[in-house]
């Protein structure tokens, strides 16, 4: 017998063992251990048979043999320690509906690999991980990052409100950014402070292929002594070659954020086309070479107001970006909604 037909065998004794013991009490525990781990039992029997085949192999049969005995041992124990207990409805942790053996094997979902990747780089930099509640006080989540009430710019992160109220009489809102966990840690921190801030956030969107009502967002905030722009461009700038490699560029287009100023939209090199899509046009980045990954800025001064932090005597940035947005650069994935639909084929992916 060659190791091929030795491992067949053993999996034809082992799928038999479990349907014979699911069959208990018809068929008692000990003529069940007899059958199969008794001198003459079907186990033992092939165990012997690892002398017809080479050392090299046999070790390692060898040790898959002795795994079964130990499983069938420890079945053949429950059992007959339920077949000894007083009345029909004695409860034991074994469950003989599960699946044989070989048990499948699982993997991480590909954003939570993405998460722990862009964790790993920030962690590179200096910076610790702050999380808070997914129900947030208006306060946190807008005032205090310089959204007065009836502003406008909330009119871009319109949300979901939930039937409780805040000290104040104000409802509660399942928050739009990760922003809120910055202000909780600005106020119960004193400066400098370096944390990255991961977590599920909400807004009242249309679900299509680049947009969610839920997703997932990180963002970054510093504050010390002198912080600038330029901390800012080299922190990005880092974090994006350390994520896509030594050639991803990256590049700032001014933009606006109420809780920074000056704010800016922050690009980097295809990843895809490289920018080189000159006879075809690139559908990921169509054409134009760069894809828009995060809004970032210097934190705005009342927002340091809000938090008792002096900006004349601090200064700080912070930056945002989605992590759906990432795993599907990273995964090549179109399409966010193939994220959140358990479809194998992408969840695979990640090993």
């Amino acid at each position: 017998m060659n190791a091929t037909g030795w491992k067949e065998k053993l999996s034809a004794i082992r799928d038999s063992f479990s349907i014979s013991a699911a069959k208990i009490p018809a068929e008692n525990p000990e003529a069940l251990e007899l059958r199969f781990l008794g001198r003459k039992g079907e186990l033992a029997l092939l165990l012997r048979d690892l002398k017809d085949i080479p050392l090299e192999e046999r070790k390692t049969l060898g040790a898959l043999g002795n795994t079964v005995k130990e499983e069938m041992t420890a079945i053949l124990t429950g059992l007959k320690a339920v077949s000894g207990a007083p009345g029909p409805a004695v409860k034991t942790d074994l469950d003989l509906t599960l699946p044989g053996w070989p048990l499948p094997k699982g993997s991480l979902h590909p954003l939570t690999v993405t998460l722990n990747r862009m964790g790993e780089c920030f962690s590179k930099l200096g910076f610790s991980i702050a999380e808070g509640p997914l129900i947030e006080e208006d306060y946190f989540n807008f005032e205090a990052l310089n959204f007065p009430p009836f502003h406008p710019a909330r009119d871009m992160q319109d949300t979901f409100y939930v039937d409780l109220k805040d000290a104040s009489g104000k409802d509660l809102l399942l928050r739009t950014h990760t922003s809120p966990v910055q202000i909780r840690t600005m106020k119960n921190q004193e400066p400098p402070v370096r944390i990255i801030s991961p977590g599920r956030v909400f807004r009242s969107e249309a679900v299509d292929a680049s947009h969610s009502f839920v997703f997932h967002q990180i963002e970054g905030l510093y504050i010390d002594k002198g912080v600038s722009m330029a901390d800012l461009k080299w922190t990005l700038e880092t974090f994006m070659k350390d994520l896509f490699g030594s050639s991803a560029k990256v590049r700032f287009m001014p933009s606006y954020f109420p809780f920074v100023e000056p704010g800016a939209e922050v690009e980097v090199s295809c990843v895809f086309c490289r920018g080189k899509s000159d006879t075809v046009r690139c559908p990921v980045c169509k054409g134009t070479g760069w894809i828009e990954l995060l809004g970032a800025g210097v934190v705005h001064p009342n927002v340091l107001k809000a938090c008792n932090y002096d900006p004349q005597k601090w200064s700080g940035f912070a930056f945002g970006a989605g992590i759906e947005r990432f795993a599907m650069l990273l995964y090549g994935i179109s399409d966010m909604r193939m994220l959140y639909e358990n479809d194998l084929r992408i969840l695979k992916q990640v090993h």
